[in-house]
């Protein structure tokens, strides 16, 4: 496994990530037999950075990846990345009740790496009059949260505004080869960057899409190349290929992508 560091604090993290809004279904319920498998490999290859959010499985991800890390004792081997559902909160005094909430569903005393969750323009502007930064602020001095970060899905004029109204760690952004003008895009990672923030990759083969076959005139321009590449890889080294990118995150369920990934 290869690492890249975190300006801020000097974290090594895992250049591939672990996404968990995926994990396997059985009975559309979390396989958590074959999700303890799947895992424990991802720890096993070198996989430091995890990744959830309070709504994801149905609410259920962030209790599952509690019982789990409890379970193997792999809690102290991994960063845990998890985000506030900041729509649900009017409050600061409701922040701070939703994230003890996340604490005891992931039984652990802190998570490593917060993000308000989904940002745009208009739902920062909210979540500020609410209290966020305050109860950011809060929590980092209280330990419950060691890193402090955003998700961002909305204009890119609106993301450089996020990014500034805050001393941010890390972001974690929509990017791909298809999406260097959507959202974020190319400018807005090269923004966080010089602003000495990691940025986590979301939605790097745009949910499994770019992991297809591609139309003949795109492979036609791949076979030219010297080596033989899926187009899973093709993806995925495109943005490991930007030294601004810190960690993509893969939601894998199959155990031949883990391995590919």
């Amino acid at each position: 496994m290869l690492y890249r560091e975190v300006p801020k604090n000097g974290d090594k993290i895992s250049a591939l990530g672990y996404g968990c809004m995926r994990l396997p279904l059985k009975r559309r319920a979390i396989d958590e037999e074959l999700a303890e498998k799947q895992l424990l490999h991802g720890i096993d290859q070198g996989i430091n950075y995890f990744d959830t959010a309070y709504p994801y499985h149905g609410g259920k991800g962030e209790i599952y990846l509690g019982k789990f890390f409890t379970k193997t004792r792999c809690r102290d081997k991994i960063k845990l990345a998890t985000k506030l559902p900041h729509w649900s909160t009017k409050t600061k005094e409701e922040m701070d009740k939703k994230l003890d909430e996340q604490l005891s569903r992931l039984q652990t005393d802190r998570i490593d790496y917060y993000l308000i969750h989904a940002l745009n323009g208009t739902l920062w502007k909210t979540a500020k009059e609410r209290g966020v930064i305050e109860f950011i602020n809060d929590a980092l001095k209280s330990g419950k949260i060691l890193n402090a970060g955003f998700s961002f899905h909305g204009l890119a004029e609106d993301f450089t505004t996020i990014v500034d109204d805050y001393d941010w760690t890390f972001c974690q952004i929509q990017y791909n080869y298809l999406d260097t003008h959507n959202q974020a895009g190319t400018a807005g990672l090269k923004y966080a960057a010089e602003k000495k923030m990691a940025v986590i990759i979301m939605e790097p083969l745009r949910g499994g899409n770019l992991a297809k076959s591609p139309p003949p005139s795109i492979q036609k321009i791949w076979d030219r190349a010297d080596c033989a590449k899926s187009p899973a890889e093709w993806s995925l080294r495109w943005l490991w290929n930007q030294p601004e990118v810190t960690s993509i995150l893969s939601g894998m369920n199959n155990d031949l992508h883990i391995k590919e990934n």
